[in-house]
Order: structure tokens, then C-alpha cells, then sequence
């Protein structure tokens, strides 16, 4: 009986030796899950806050570049604005004096011009005529012309028949309805020659020649 007694204690012991162990391994294990469960949890709330901080960055970035695009968009459009402006200021100020041109072109009368040159007379005889004619009536230098006596009367008057030839072939004007709006004479180029004279010296002849030009207009009513 005794030894049954012992059995039964050894028995026992052993029972709750080994309930002890198995309690111990259950706590430890529920340590280990407890320490891998909170290990776990704590990154996963640090990155979350990593990753707001991240977008918020992103965000932010996002928002500058769309503002800084918008602002240069902004100031494209309103550079191509001004250069636009500023094309249809030049075009209008280019087109505004075409427009003031044409207008005044019909004001101004034609000008029907003729030239003589190199004609054989001195300017300063030609000059005689030339300032009796200018700012007459066509009709009256020709009646003055026809009866000078002086020489250049009559390069002259073949001359302002000319220009009336001009008026009625090249501006569609008449010819008889025409005014002596200017007329101009220059010294060309001089011939020289010589005269022997007594005792065998030579005295200079200069043959002077002219260039004559005039210009008519028509006749005002």
C-alpha cells in the first residue's frame, strides 16, 4: 500500500510538473504574440504618418506647379494679348495714312513735265522768256511767243507745245487748258573757240548752251 501511495504522489507531481511547463510555454507563447502583435501595430501607425506627411508634400508640390503653369499661362496669353495689340496698332497706323493719301490724291493736280537740253542759247537770254511765260495761261504764252522777237521764243515755245503733247497723250488732259505752273532754266556745258585777231593773238568765243525745263497744270476755272 505504501508503495502505491508513492506511486500515486510521484504521479501527481509529474501531472502538475508537466501542467506548469505547459502553462509556462502557453505564456510565453502569448508573450511572443503579444510582442509580435504590438512590434506589428506600431509601423503600421508610423506609416501612415509617413505617408500623409509624403502626400502632403505631393499635394503641396502639385498645387505649386499648377499654380506656377497658370500664372505663366497667364502671362502668355497676356504678352500675345499685347503683341496683338500692337500689330493692329501698326497695322491700322499703316493702313490710316493710305487711306489719308488716297484721299488727298485727288486734291493735288497732275503735273505734266518737258525738257530741252543742251539748247544753243545762253541761259541768261533764255531767262528773258522764260520769266515772261511762267505762271500764264497756255493759250496766252503761245500768242506772246509767237511774236518775240528774240531768239529763245522760239526753243521755248516748242518746247511748251511739248508738254501740252504730254497733258493729252500720257495724263489724258487737254492740251489747250493747261497753265505755265513753272519753267526753269540751267547753264550747260560751254563750247570754247577762238578768233584770231591782229598782230596773230585769238580772242576766246564761249558758246554757251541751256537746259530748259517746264511743268504744267491744269488750267484752274
Amino acid at each position: 500500500m505504501a508503495d502505491e501511495n508513492q506511486d500515486k504522489k510521484q504521479q501527481t507531481k509529474k501531472a502538475d510538473a508537466a501542467k506548469a511547463a505547459g502553462e509556462k510555454a502557453e505564456a510565453q507563447k502569448a508573450a511572443k504574440k503579444d510582442d509580435a502583435k504590438a512590434s506589428k501595430k506600431a509601423p503600421a501607425k508610423k506609416e501612415p504618418k509617413a505617408k500623409k506627411e509624403a502626400k502632403g508634400k505631393d499635394s503641396k508640390a502639385k498645387a505649386k506647379a499648377k499654380d506656377s503653369k497658370g500664372t505663366k499661362g497667364k502671362e502668355k496669353k497676356a504678352a500675345k494679348g499685347k503683341e496683338a495689340e500692337k500689330t493692329s496698332a501698326k497695322k491700322a497706323a499703316k493702313k490710316a495714312p493710305a487711306k489719308k493719301a488716297a484721299k488727298k490724291a485727288p486734291s493735288a493736280p497732275p503735273v505734266v513735265k518737258a525738257s530741252a537740253r543742251y539748247v544753243r542759247i545762253a541761259p541768261r537770254k533764255a531767262r528773258l522768256i522764260a520769266d515772261q511765260v511762267r505762271g500764264m495761261h497756255i493759250e496766252s504764252a503761245r500768242a506772246l511767243l509767237q511774236f518775240s522777237p528774240r531768239g529763245a521764243a522760239h526753243p521755248i515755245h516748242k518746247l511748251i507745245d511739248s508738254a501740252a503733247a504730254n497733258a493729252e497723250n500720257n495724263h489724258d488732259l487737254i492740251g489747250d487748258e493747261m497753265r505755265i505752273s513753272s519753267i526753269t532754266v540751267d547753264e550747260g556745258p560751254t563750247l570754247r573757240r577762238y578768233r584770231p585777231r591782229a598782230m596773230g593773238r585769238a580772242t576766246p568765243i564761249n558758246k554757251r548752251t541751256s537746259h530748259i525745263r517746264v511743268a504744267l497744270t491744269p488750267a484752274e476755272d
